[in-house]
């Protein structure tokens, strides 16, 4: 028997009344995957729901992206079924057909229409879908769909395809009318680059939110947090990232209320986000990169992504080398201007470079406590601009290249 995947800390105590009303989760084993665990899930609105996407911004794309992208946002959601260990990406219009169908037979199963469904699938890319195991499945994930804390930890489990651990996030946020619950779920551990970072990630709401509101909400949390994190600059041709909010329920329209409720989602996000980066494959470091002092933030963005996907600062990170030659020069050829004169740079507290020169520092204590610790925090200013940006990037370790190296595409 299959070992089950263990879970993220904050998943073995969560609760079933943390979750938001009117969602059911439901997920089995149909086959997919040559493992024998988990593979399909669903999430079902009890009755019509708003959703809104954000997807990734490869011109190749998978036949579930496209399928999502051409209904939402929508105030007629039902359900998403998702797949992992096939991405149906590649497959032509084959891969459309299924798609098709995996909505299809969702929809029968619910009593509802096929364009209420949404599709997200992920895994190895070029293969068509087994679709005989996916429609057992369906029938068994819908069957057993339920509201409860075990469902939906199941349900994050079926996300995986090469993560060591489930990856999800429950919280609330106070509102005006009240108190909302959000409960978040996301998977993901190589190819990984912003817009979107592969990925996919579900985020359930019991706030009632308008069409656009949703679609504005997600697209700055995810601004905010996912499109923040690296592991391999890699993008991927399956990044979903979808908001599932109630019709009915505590009431979000205001702009104080909006904002709360998308600072709550992204904080979810960022969690998620960090989650990834640490399972990132062979990782044993996260960079937490603070870019400060750029001319406004869009090129405080372009900085942190270059520093954070440098193969030479993050091997640096994994030889727990705290070498500022990498990090300035990074930013440097990043593109945007930055201050020669007034750039700063500390690691974990510790400055190793300020206003364009090194200065002294113990080398020998700083690497070792970079070393001991999982995170390494890195903060750099580019000069006295109000431009700032947050990043989180894994190291670049041999362990990396031997699981790409020996895994298929």
């Amino acid at each position: 028997m299959t070992e089950p995947l263990p879970h993220c800390q904050a998943a073995e105590t969560l609760a079933d009344d943390q979750l938001p009303a009117g969602f059911r989760f439901g997920s089995t084993a149909c086959g997919i995957k040559p493992s024998g665990r988990p593979d399909l899930s669903v999430i079902v609105a009890d009755r019509d729901a708003v959703a809104a996407g954000v997807y990734t911004r490869n011109q190749v794309v998978a036949a579930p992206v496209t399928w999502c992208r051409g209904l939402t946002p929508t105030d007629r959601f039902r359900a998403v079924v998702t797949n992992s260990g096939n991405a149906n990406a590649c497959t032509g219009p084959q891969g459309e057909q299924d798609t098709a169908q995996m909505a299809a037979e969702v929809a029968q199963r619910i009593d509802c229409e096929d364009r209420q469904v949404l599709v997200m699938s992920t895994g190895v890319i070029g293969h068509p879908l087994p679709m005989d195991k996916v429609v057992t499945g369906i029938d068994a994930a819908v069957a057993g769909a339920d509201h409860s804390a075990s469902a939906f930890r199941d349900v994050a489990t079926a996300f995986c395809t090469t993560d060591q651990y489930t990856k999800m996030h429950c919280t609330t946020a106070k509102l005006s009318a009240g108190t909302i619950k959000i409960a978040a779920i996301a998977k993901g551990a190589g190819m990984i680059q912003p817009d979107m970072a592969t990925l996919l990630s579900v985020v359930v709401t019991d706030a009632a939110l308008p069409i656009a509101a949703a679609q504005k909400v997600i697209a700055d949390a995810a601004a905010a947090s996912l499109n923040r994190i690296s592991v391999d600059g890699h993008m991927s041709t399956n990044d979903t990232l979808l908001l599932l909010a109630r019709n009915e329920g505590t009431a979000c329209s205001d702009a104080e209320d909006l904002s709360v409720l998308t600072d709550g989602i992204a904080e979810a996000l960022i969690d998620l986000g960090k989650m990834i980066v640490a399972d990132g494959e062979g990782a044993t470091h996260v960079l937490c990169l603070q870019v400060d002092g750029a001319s406004d933030d869009a090129s405080a963005d372009v900085i942190a992504r270059a520093v954070g996907n440098s193969p030479l600062v993050k091997t640096a990170i994994k030889g727990n080398d705290p070498n500022w030659g990498r990090i300035v020069s990074a930013a440097g050829y990043a593109g945007p201007k930055i201050d020669v004169a007034k750039t700063s740079l500390s690691i974990d507290g510790v400055a190793i470079y300020e206003s364009g020169a090194p200065v002294s520092f113990d080398a020998a204590t700083l690497s070792g406590s970079m070393k001991s610790a999982s995170d390494v925090h890195i903060h750099l200013t580019v000069g006295d601009g109000p431009g700032q940006s947050r990043f989180w990037a894994s190291d670049l370790t041999e362990a990396y290249v031997s699981f790409n190296s020996e895994y298929t595409t």
